[in-house]
């Protein structure tokens, strides 16, 4: 049939059949098809061994000469080998390829690594998405290049420093290896690119005891100060007791335990606490609704460069100077090297302490070594809190070493 606006329009699938082609004399491979209730353009067109159909269109919103001119636009290509369905194919992928930005991959990596990080490492990898790459947010994955990503570093390590810069490297790297094994990205740009921190020496600080009663003296009674004084007392990381739960507190027995889902090494960590911690703890009034011993919202105690400044504005102005650089992690540090060296501690009770699985812990002797040491670090943090409380008060310590015991 040669095709016209007019019989277009008049046709009519006949009764008997539910599938049926009507051709284009004109324009061979070319025809209108009556499926149901429904008319619509058909191209057929043959590549290599395949024959290919597609529809152009329903016949009452498409004019039958722009039609006709797509099926013809499909002819040409297959005449220069051209395969019109795969080109089509590569532009859809392209074009979804340019919707898949970094900020939309971010969302969906964090969304299935959610359930496996600890609250507060799930915070910090989304800051780092929005906060510290917001300038790659709305590029397409795949467009990221090594050179972007360098240049970004740079611009990090300026504004922010290179221990924050590392770590912004380290969860995009982590972001588009999740990324690869999706099949959303091919390569990861990040892992040729400079570690800002690379070549830098571990931090090796040790407060003197001397160092560690003036940030004491400094501490108010907030927070942040106690927060302070139960890191010097129990060697804790920050967050460990920033986010501490009243839950997590037991004070009929006289325990703080850690839930696996905070620590570092998903390890719970139960502590005997000496009386001072204990009674630091028992004068913090509980915030109606708000299940952390600390800070007034969900995450915990949040402010952490804010106070740590304040802490040490008031060190100054009491000792006339600051002390040299410190940070909150080495009065972890700290903890643990004076315990070891002034009361005796024995190495593998520091490392419960501590809650690390290391040396007498590690591989075939920690599978065998469930000891808890719970006696002995109850101890050995007992005998810490009564040498610092001397220390603080300017007396000297009676504690005695456990090593001259």
């Amino acid at each position: 049939m040669q095709l016209s606006n007019r019989n277009v329009a008049a046709l009519v699938r006949p009764a008997d059949k539910d599938d049926v082609v009507i051709w284009d004399d004109d324009l061979p491979g070319f025809g209108v098809r009556l499926r149901g209730n429904k008319k619509t353009y058909l191209v057929q067109y043959r590549v290599g061994i395949q024959q290919r159909r597609e529809s152009l269109g329903d016949v009452r919103k498409v004019k039958l000469e722009d039609a006709r001119k797509a099926a013809r636009h499909r002819f040409a290509k297959v005449e220069l080998n051209i395969d019109p369905r795969a080109e089509r194919d590569w532009a859809r992928a392209k074009a979804a390829a340019a919707r898949l930005t970094l900020g939309v991959v971010a969302e969906r990596y964090l969304d299935a690594k959610k359930a496996a990080l600890r609250p507060s490492t799930y915070r910090e990898a989304k800051r780092y998405f929005i906060v510290h790459w917001r300038s790659l947010r709305d590029r397409p994955l795949d467009a990221i290049r090594r050179a972007d990503i360098a240049a970004c570093l740079q611009e990090l390590i300026k504004a922010r420093g290179p221990i924050a810069a590392s770590r912004a490297r380290v969860n995009l790297s982590a972001l588009f290896s999740w990324a690869m094994k999706e099949g959303l990205c091919d390569a990861n740009p990040v892992i040729a690119t400079n570690d800002p921190e690379a070549g830098k020496r571990p931090r090796e600080r040790v407060l003197s005891e001397a160092e560690l009663a003036i940030i004491w003296k400094a501490c108010q009674d907030d927070d942040f100060g106690r927060i302070v004084k139960l890191l010097i007392l129990t060697g804790c990381r920050r967050r460990e007791i920033g986010e501490l739960k009243w839950s997590e507190l037991d004070f009929d027995r006289g325990t703080m335990t850690i839930a696996g889902g905070r620590t570092k090494n998903h390890r719970a960590l139960t502590l005997t606490l000496p009386q001072v911690a204990i009674d630091l703890l028992r004068s913090i009034s509980r915030r109606d609704g708000n299940a952390n011993v600390f800070g007034g919202g969900a995450p915990g105690f949040t402010t952490w460069s804010y106070a740590t400044n304040l802490l040490n504005a008031r060190i100054v102005a009491a000792e006339g100077k600051p002390l040299a650089d410190w940070t909150l992690h080495d009065l972890r540090r700290s903890a643990a090297t004076h315990m070891a060296e002034e009361i005796g501690v024995q190495p593998h009770i520091i490392e419960a302490i501590l809650n690390h699985v290391s040396g007498h812990k590690r591989g075939v002797a920690g599978i065998y070594n469930q000891a808890s040491y719970r006696g002995e670090i109850a101890t050995a943090l007992l005998r810490w809190s009564e040498h610092l409380t001397a220390i603080i008060a300017g007396r000297k310590s009676k504690v005695v070493s456990l090593r001259s015991a």
